[in-house]
């Protein structure tokens, strides 16, 4: 799934508003009084936090579109169900929300057949835990999702792992402070490894050889994973001489590292 788009089912997600935590709580009293304008304005806020979640689903091979509109679709969801008196953060209760809603996609359009027994029994768990996080702030244990569902762990367990998709290598499965540690992480590789030290050595050797501008666009579209149109509103400059410059730094870095 390509995730370089800079335009999103019509959206230009280099342009996305950013809304700080003021304006949010503002914006938020209005939907509660029944203000559409300022829904509207706080989903457009919010919608950086759409595609940094269905980035996490790039092994999916579905439609970027498809995943942006039904990430849109759980983060409306949520705009409507939080409670701020919980005294959370709306992304600490929208993400699970918006995963779960993409997650549910993507069961529904698996082409491995599951059963509609464990099918509904899965979405019954699935629900059941929602609901549960969304009274309690919390996951809930084994034993509490067992006992509110009506289900037994085995029927829970058998049930989930029957509508399992795979799991992409970037799926974070720890965060603490913002540092969020994803699967890949703890995949090792056991060859080789002084090799790519070596070789990542040499990578920033080369990267040490270019003029300023290009080092800099270098650094922005491969460490930073940002678009040609975003590097070019940064710099200043058009995307096209973004374009040719990012490829006569590469070239350079080939010719250097071929050189050694």
């Amino acid at each position: 799934m390509a995730m370089y788009k800079v335009e999103i089912c019509g959206v230009n997600t280099s342009k996305l508003p950013l809304i700080d935590n003021e304006e949010k709580e503002a914006l938020f009293k209005k939907i509660k009084e029944g203000d559409p304008s300022a829904r509207n304005l706080y989903i457009e806020g919010n919608l950086r936090l759409v595609l940094s979640i269905i980035q996490r689903f790039s092994g999916s091979n579905e439609n970027v579109d498809d995943l942006f509109q039904i990430g849109c679709i759980g983060l409306m969801k949520a705009i409507d169900n939080f409670d701020t008196s919980q005294g959370v953060r709306f992304s600490t209760y929208a993400v699970p929300m918006i995963i779960g809603e993409i997650r549910r996609y993507l069961r529904d359009n698996n082409a491995i057949r599951v059963s509609r027994s464990l099918r509904d029994n899965a979405y019954k768990v699935i629900y059941t835990r929602e609901a549960f996080i969304r009274d309690n702030n919390r996951e809930p244990t084994m034993e509490e999702l067992s006992s509110a569902s009506g289900l037994s762990k085995e029927e829970i367990v058998g049930s989930m792992d029957a509508i399992q998709t795979p799991v992409s290598l970037y799926e974070p499965v720890y965060s603490e402070g913002g540092d969020a540690l994803y699967i890949m992480d703890q995949v090792s590789d056991k060859k080789n490894r002084e090799e790519n030290w070596i070789e990542e050595i040499s990578l920033r050797e080369a990267m040490k050889r270019l003029p300023e501008r290009e080092n800099n666009i270098i650094q922005l579209r491969y460490f930073q994973g940002k678009t040609q149109m975003e590097v070019a509103e940064e710099i200043n400059i058009s995307q096209a001489q973004v374009s040719r410059l990012e490829k006569n730094a590469l070239k350079n870095m080939k010719n250097y590292l071929s050189a050694r």
